[in-house]
């Protein structure tokens, strides 16, 4: 599969302002509230849990309500999320708080916090076999090459381990990308990777019996500005390829009158979210570290 021309040195800048991020982070939690619905199905208590793309760490106190004996790991390429995340852990450890500590349960102190590395999802700095729960919450799709990413988290995934996603899938944004295609021919949004491709990533990768799940979330907006912004706010424009804003005010107007053709009959602007999401387990291996097959027999039982 070739790689999305994304320039993950700009995805960190772009992700390097979280008090920018924040105004998009509404959709982030519906979608971590509809991951977790999945997840809780799932019979598993994780030692260790990771969080890859852990953003401004949103997600972090939920998974710990949902595994409270686990250990967590919020890992994100964009040092200023974790430093936001550091901010947030010494804030609820004020005076008062370590005065009750010792008379409130652990899951409710929060002193366990999570520990934070900032490092690229493609090379994590963690041991083989160290994590048993991976959890990705619309990280997946800002990163040029996923399989490299698929391959990374089953190193570190321990035998039966689960991986859990969430990202964008190829029809999101796709009234912008119409819009955007009536002003110029450059490339303004993503190409998001479809749901069968990270299904055939994930096997190649090693996993096994990945389930992958499609759904689509439209979002409405009176206002053209609130739409840009919102876009903007869920990370913007990454391409290496991208033209750095629109050539002038016409563009500019181009887009907003484009967009104003797309009004329906109820006033409103549609702006669509295909959001993919998938599981898959680490295999139990069938080799050895030297690459020698594992073969396994049973010995008959007395009286066979």
């Amino acid at each position: 599969m070739l790689s999305a021309p994304i320039d993950l040195q700009l995805v960190r800048q772009l992700f390097s302002h979280p008090e920018k991020i924040a105004p998009s982070d509404f959709l982030r939690r519906e979608i971590a509230g509809r991951m977790r619905e999945k997840l809780e199905l799932v019979k598993i208590q994780p030692t260790r849990l990771l969080d890859a793309g852990c953003g401004a760490g949103a997600d972090l106190p939920e998974l710990q309500r949902l595994y409270p004996d686990a250990h967590l790991v919020g890992a994100d390429a964009a040092w200023p999320m974790l430093t936001h995340i550091q901010q947030q852990q010494h804030a609820a450890m004020s005076a008062v708080g370590r005065l009750l500590s010792k008379w409130t349960p652990a899951a409710l102190r929060g002193d366990q916090g999570a520990s934070l590395v900032c490092a690229d999802f493609a090379n994590l700095p963690l041991a083989p076999l160290s994590v048993d729960l991976i959890w990705s919450n619309l990280a997946l799709h800002w990163h040029p090459q996923p399989d490299l990413i698929f391959a990374e988290w089953r190193r570190v995934l321990r035998t039966e381990g689960l991986l859990m996603f969430s990202c964008f899938g190829p029809d999101t944004l796709i009234e912008l990308r119409q819009a955007f295609a009536e002003v110029d021919a450059m490339p303004h949004v993503l190409p998001f990777v479809d749901m069968h491709d990270f299904g055939d990533m994930l096997v190649n990768a090693g996993f096994a019996t990945p389930v992958m799940d499609m759904e689509k979330i439209t979002l409405t907006y009176q206002d053209t500005s609130k739409l840009l912004a919102d876009v903007r706010a869920l990370g913007g424009n990454p391409l290496a390829t991208r033209r750095r804003g629109l050539s002038g005010k016409n563009s500019y107007r181009s887009l907003l009158a484009a967009l104003e053709h797309q009004r329906g009959a109820d006033g409103l602007i549609k702006l669509t979210f295909e959001v993919v999401y998938g599981h898959a387990f680490r295999p139990v291996s069938r080799k050895t570290a030297a690459g020698e097959s594992i073969v396994r027999f049973d010995l008959p039982k007395k009286g066979d």
